[in-house]
């Protein structure tokens, strides 16, 4: 399937809709059979496949579709098949099993009993559970409290060993400006008296 575009069926339902090529060049194109773009156009074939288009991923030109729907004869050429599909986003929330949920409420305790002084708003971005989770786990109003029993979030793979060690590294930092601003506030008080 050498030169054939990305996601061939869904580049095949934009052509067809959004082109007046004909069946046979959208059928040379995507290296699907002629048979098969016109069940697309009678939509019969590719029911629940989204359009997607080849002019954004850079796979195909205004210019070359216009060229090729002039010309019935002139096969459509792809531009380039080194598609980069780039991922902008930071981080991807992925899908926890039901059978892994438990483990989040079960590592925010570990967190609040081996590592006290990060913040709940800390706890709750390593391990992915709300503030208020964090925070009804500390004070044990937990709807589930109960059935809890801490485990190392780091050995359950909910975020990496480099993560608590820089949210420990923030907490002491901020421990440390906490405990100068009350030494500057005695000292003040201290002067004023």
């Amino acid at each position: 399937m050498s030169n054939a575009p990305l996601m061939p069926m869904a580049t095949a339902v934009w052509l067809v809709e959004n082109t007046t090529l004909t069946f046979k060049q959208i059928a040379e194109f995507c290296k699907l059979h002629e048979l098969e773009i016109q069940g697309i156009a009678d939509g019969e074939v590719a029911k629940g496949i989204k359009a997607y288009n080849p002019i954004i991923s850079g796979q195909l030109t205004r210019d070359e579709i216009e060229l090729s729907s002039a010309d019935t004869t002139r096969p459509l050429k792809i531009k380039s098949t080194d598609i980069e599909i780039s991922n902008t986003e930071k981080k991807i929330k992925k899908y926890i099993p039901l059978s892994k949920r438990q483990d989040k409420p079960d590592s925010a305790l570990w967190l609040i009993k081996q590592h006290n002084i990060l913040k709940d708003s800390q706890i709750a971005k390593l391990v992915g559970i709300t503030k208020n989770s964090v925070s009804s786990i500390r004070n044990k109003s937990y709807w589930n409290y109960n059935n809890l029993s801490p485990k190392d979030p780091v050995a359950l793979n909910l975020f990496a060993q480099k993560d608590l060690i820089e949210a420990l590294e923030k907490a002491e930092r901020r421990i440390k400006r906490e405990k100068k601003q009350k030494e500057r506030e005695k000292l003040s008080q201290q002067v004023s008296n």
